[in-house]
């Protein structure tokens, strides 16, 4: 082509229009340079939609991001310069949260493995259950031990915070659950006990049902989920229906708990009367995982971290609308999704509120699938697996767009950045890995346990990565 073919080719116009990702169109059709660059696009998009303050959008035409100009994100030879054409813009984070770049402390501590970590809703705590039968707090201010909380008899396998960071549940290999106080690391309240066997997952009811945060929900290898009253310390109601072994529960923002169990199956559950209202089936063998697009929202609850670590009211009723209104951001257009991870080497989304049938099934991993989780904006889901590879799906139609190779073991949890741009990853080959979403690729490498990394947790207000495993060692990662 000559210089003169190439200036005319820049020249060239197509005309487009900007839609939303529900599918709505944003001002009239517009005829737009073939050349025209993403920053020019932001600035017509934030004119088109009238906002009062330059906001960050990312541009998609035919399923593919403009990162350059409009016309390296399309197939030339294929273009109809007399079809309209449609630009989706989806809005991003306004913060950015920097990547984590190295290991800011090694707390030692615990005498045997680190199998959780987890940031408060606040951004102000962190726990860590251990194979050691204790529960530990640590100050992520001075970065050291602030309180042991002594209880179980058995391993701890999981912990969780309530939405208003006040109290930390803890189970173990013994079945019992114990509720802690997050200031001063004391039990509140007795023993819930009345699995026969241990406890897989605990889940919070959501912020926006109930401020008092009262009720929890457990899962367990018995094959019962229990919902406990956590201030009286009695069991409310006993949801039996598995067959098997249940490995998850979570309880969605829309009044309904999901479990998944080792009986193939996952089940829709109806909060306030324990009645079951569907049965999922698809997957082939043990299902091990479940994450709601709603996850993150219903994890902060009514305060965001970055933008507003209080909330905006005192009052509970004030709090619980805040927490209203971001739970419905995330699910107005498309209600709440549900992602199952299978040890059949697939993935299935679902939208449990209304039906049985799967949208989509996603195959592609080659061994069994550990860990499931929803970025932030719900606009992604990844998946890890023992195949030693991380794979990202398209969070509404399960499509797939990517696959991080690096780790050299099983990979067996990943955690996103508050504002869905990073990824991060911990594996049994000691390191974790951060990954970028705007290119696709890997970002870091983050050597420097001595043994298997067996959980990670991005903290709330997107500051500092936790991460534990088999070497002991709690380590923080900041920027």
């Amino acid at each position: 082509m000559t210089d003169t073919e190439m200036d005319v080719d820049r020249n060239k116009t197509v005309l487009c229009r900007f839609m939303s990702e529900a599918g709505e169109v944003t001002g009239s059709l517009l005829d737009l340079p073939l050349n025209i660059t993403r920053d020019k696009l932001q600035l017509i998009c934030n004119a088109l939609l009238q906002q009062d303050e330059i906001l960050p959008y990312i541009f998609l035409v035919k399923d593919k991001e403009i990162t350059g100009s409009l016309d390296n994100a399309l197939d030339k030879d294929n273009l109809n310069t007399e079809e309209v054409l449609d630009i989706i813009y989806q809005q991003q984070a306004v913060f950015r949260v920097r990547p984590v770049t190295r290991c800011t402390s090694s707390m030692p501590g615990h005498a045997e493995a680190v199998i959780s970590v987890r940031f408060s809703p606040n951004g102000r705590h962190l726990a860590s259950g251990s194979g050691d039968t204790t529960v530990r707090l640590w100050d992520i201010a001075t970065q050291t031990p602030h309180m042991t909380c002594n209880g179980h008899r058995h391993w701890v396998l999981c912990i969780a915070w309530s939405p208003d960071s006040a109290r930390l549940a803890s189970a173990c290999k013994n079945g019992h659950i114990i509720i802690w106080d997050a200031e001063s690391g004391n039990q509140v309240g007795r023993t819930l006990s009345g699995h026969k066997q241990w406890v897989t997952s605990l889940s919070w009811e959501p912020y926006h049902k109930n401020p008092d945060c009262r009720l929890l929900a457990s899962s367990s290898k018995d094959g019962d989920i229990r919902i406990w009253d956590t201030v009286l310390g009695t069991t409310v109601r006993v949801l039996a229906g598995h067959t098997k072994s249940v490995s998850c529960v979570v309880w969605g923002g829309a009044g309904l708990i999901y479990s998944a169990s080792q009986d193939r199956t996952v089940k829709v559950w109806r909060a306030e009367d324990g009645v079951l209202c569907r049965t999922l089936d698809g997957h082939a063998h043990w299902v091990n995982s479940l994450a709601l697009n709603c996850d993150y929202i219903l994890r902060i609850g009514p305060c965001n971290p970055i933008t507003n670590p209080h909330g905006t009211g005192n009052d509970k009723l004030s709090l619980q609308k805040e927490a209203e209104k971001n739970y419905q951001t995330i699910v107005r257009e498309a209600g709440e999704r549900l992602v199952s991870g299978s040890d059949d080497f697939t993935l299935f989304l679902w939208h449990p509120e209304k039906e049985k049938k799967p949208i989509a099934r996603m195959t592609g991993h080659q061994q069994l699938i550990n860990s499931v989780q929803f970025s932030p904006d719900a606009r992604y889901f990844a998946s890890a697996s023992f195949d030693k590879s991380i794979k990202l799906w398209d969070g509404r139609t399960g499509k797939f767009l990517a696959t991080f190779r690096g780790h050299v073991q099983a990979v067996y949890m990943v955690g996103w950045s508050p504002d869905s741009r990073l990824l991060v990853s911990g594996s049994a080959d000691s390191t974790l890995k951060v990954w970028s979403m705007k290119t696709l690729k890997l970002e870091l490498d983050l050597p420097g346990h001595a043994d298997e990394v067996f959980a990670v947790d991005w903290a709330p207000d997107g500051m500092r990565v936790a991460s534990g495993g088999k070497d002991k060692v709690l380590k923080l990662w900041q920027n």
